[in-house]
């Protein structure tokens, strides 16, 4: 039970310093505990008993956050990639421990209005070498983020937090006016996103496992009626 309570106080103490690093213009503290943030909650979400696919997008976040760190355009577009992996992984999740919830329908147009809308916007201001891979990671985000209102409130402001840190790092790609300390925001809103995500799907499947399946039901009703039935027929004293 400790150690359980003392995995997710690692992991705030871990961003914390890893922001505070950011803002006090400590790059070594930055490359050191960046890698880290990942990896510890995944290990808080199997504590939980997260299925491990979970943990694998998590870890596939770790490795993008990695790459991200090396520079250049061929490890950005690797450091995308695995990002992109790990939306996939969400998108599986979804689909396996959340709702079909009929608003996901109704925000699907503003989801993809978003998208088209960032997409022209960055689009002129982009290498060229960058826009057709921006434009499809970011429809990929998109779905992701959409995929996410299945699993709940949580989760879905993980997705628009997810979506908001990767239109902050877009927008330095493209060369737009930054606020100050770039990095700060993104990895703020980065972290607070794949925690919310992380804890939506938690709080899906925790749900689903507290809630007896329709046979389980069904049976426990039958039982239930015999034993009245039973009950009943008995003759009274």
């Amino acid at each position: 039970m400790k150690g359980a309570r003392a995995l997710p106080a690692a992991f705030a103490a871990v961003a914390g310093v890893h922001l505070g690093a950011i803002l006090a213009a400590a790059p070594a503290v930055v490359h050191v505990t960046k890698p880290v943030l990942m990896p510890l909650l995944a290990v808080c979400v199997l504590v939980r008993g997260a299925p491990r696919l979970l943990a694998v997008a998590l870890l596939l976040g770790c490795a993008g956050d990695t790459l991200l760190q090396v520079g250049g355009d061929t490890a950005f577009l690797l450091g995308m990639g695995a990002f992109a992996a790990g939306h996939i992984c969400y998108l599986a999740l979804f689909a396996r421990h959340g709702r079909a919830a009929a608003y996901t329908h109704r925000w699907a147009g503003v989801y993809a209005a978003a998208w088209l809308g960032t997409v022209v916007l960055l689009w002129p201001d982009l290498e060229p070498g960058m826009r057709v891979p921006v434009a499809l990671y970011s429809l990929l985000l998109t779905a992701m983020a959409l995929g996410a209102t299945r699993a709940g409130a949580l989760a879905a402001a993980g997705g628009v937090l997810f979506l908001l840190s990767d239109s902050l790092l877009a927008g330095g790609l493209a060369g737009w006016p930054q606020a100050p300390r770039p990095q700060f925001w993104v990895m703020l809103t980065y972290t607070a996103a794949q925690c919310l995500l992380a804890a939506g799907l938690l709080r899906c499947r925790e749900g689903a496992a507290a809630v007896p399946s329709g046979p389980l039901v069904a049976r426990k009703q039958q039982t239930q009626s015999r034993t009245a039935a039973k009950a009943s027929t008995m003759p009274k004293p």
